[in-house]
């Protein structure tokens, strides 16, 4: 059964650290895999991998609706994790957390629900020029529904929000801003107290992307005071197909189910139905139980070995590999935000993102080329593609190194 853990008080070793993460171990082509698309998807670790054996070998159930011990036992387990992700962002009750698929449904959710009740003809969504394809097109596509506008306030060339711009976009007609916490291609923070207090101050809800921030910055949601935040497990080094959508008690009652089916009823006629209350009434049909303990495990995991510490360590790696790559010739790095997280995006003059990819791979080093879903956010920047290497707790000096001494390779390649 999942735990609240304190913090370790030892210091950040990255040696043990990574021996938690049997995949680390592995070779690609002959050579030490440097994993470095962890934006995209982190590795898991061998407590998470372990208690989500242990559950099918001993615990598990069906939740929630069996009488027997080994139904109690599991529901227990699961909630115990929906209270730990409680403790994790500070939302103010377990009741605020609704396990979904992850980001990108949690996103959904919002717009089939809150938007389609909350929104009408000529309203406007406001979102960031900044923004995952999961945080536009749920939005497009409610807008085309009710007859709304989607607007988009601007970015500077650092890739960091222009508030004053934000602020005149906000208007008696916006009934949403969705703006992610951390920049999956730039790496940017955003400065989300100020924009949610901008956005409250006209008494406009606020949701939060937090894919990208959660594994890698300390997340408060009442000190933030978002209405609506979600992240996905699998950037956290947990699972794939489990999320986690907070919404303040208020906006979550107020608004209808996402799906409909078992588990989220009080009763059933064929006259009308009764739902249950939050957030059972967004959790319709069997859950993903075994991905939830692996979600709850990997929580536990980041707080033994302490956010600050992570943070710390990530931190201090993104300087150095900022500074390491700009020394080589050609490579010129998209976003320099003076706030960012664990992400390095790059372009290599006269060769396609994709090309450096494919010669960093024959050298073990596994990082990601494209639009990585914010094709918008390319065009602001002219270009098609990027080249991203992105970090996480064990990720090390040595492996930077390996990454621009490849990058050198390219530039040699293609002259």
């Amino acid at each position: 059964m999942s735990q609240v853990l304190q913090p370790e008080t030892q210091p950040f070793d990255i040696t043990s650290i990574r021996r938690h993460f049997p995949l680390l171990a592995k070779e690609i082509r002959g050579r030490p895999l440097v994993y470095l698309d962890n934006a995209a998807s982190t590795q898991k670790p061998r407590q998470v991998i372990d208690a989500m054996s242990s559950f099918y070998e001993h615990e598990y159930a069906n939740i929630h609706r069996g009488v027997y011990l080994l139904s109690q036992l599991a529901t227990e387990a699961f909630e115990q994790v929906r209270r730990n992700v409680q403790h994790f962002i500070n939302a103010k009750e377990a009741r605020e957390i609704v396990f979904v698929r992850g980001t990108t449904e949690a996103t959904n959710l919002v717009a089939s629900t809150y938007a389609r009740k909350f929104v009408g003809k000529g309203d406007e969504i406001l979102i960031s020029a900044m923004e995952h394809h999961s945080n536009i097109v749920p939005w497009q596509m409610i807008c085309e529904e009710k007859d709304a506008s989607l607007r988009v306030t601007p970015i500077n060339d650092s890739g960091e929000i222009i508030l004053e711009a934000f602020e005149k976009a906000l208007s008696p007609r916006t009934r949403l801003v969705a703006i992610t916490h951390v920049s999956n291609a730039l790496g940017t923070v955003n400065p989300l107290a100020e924009i949610v207090q901008m956005a409250h101050q006209q008494h406009i809800p606020v949701l939060v992307d937090g894919a990208q921030a959660a594994p890698h910055l300390e997340v408060d949601v009442q000190a933030l005071d978002c209405d609506f935040y979600a992240f996905s497990g699998h950037k956290l080094y947990g699972p794939t197909g489990i999320g986690v959508f907070y919404g303040k008690s208020g906006w979550l009652e107020a608004m209808p189910p996402y799906q409909s089916g078992g588990e989220m009823i009080n009763s059933v006629s064929f006259e009308r139905s009764e739902f249950k209350e939050i957030p059972h009434k967004f959790e319709a049909g069997t859950p993903d139980i075994t991905g939830v303990i692996g979600l709850g495990a990997a929580i536990d995991f980041v707080r033994k070995v302490g956010l600050q510490n992570l943070v710390a360590h990530e931190q201090a790696l993104l300087s150095y590999a900022t500074r390491e790559i700009s020394k080589v010739p050609g490579v010129r790095i998209v976003g320099q935000a003076k706030q960012k997280a664990s992400v390095l995006s790059f372009v290599v003059d006269g060769v396609h993102a994709h090309d450096v990819g494919t010669i960093l791979d024959q050298e073990g080093i596994a990082i990601r080329a494209g639009h990585h879903c914010a094709q918008p956010l390319m065009e602001r920047f002219g270009l098609s593609a990027t080249a991203r290497a992105s970090l996480a707790m064990y990720n090390t000096r040595k492996e930077v190194d390996s990454l621009v001494d490849s990058l050198r390779k390219v530039a040699e390649i293609f002259g």
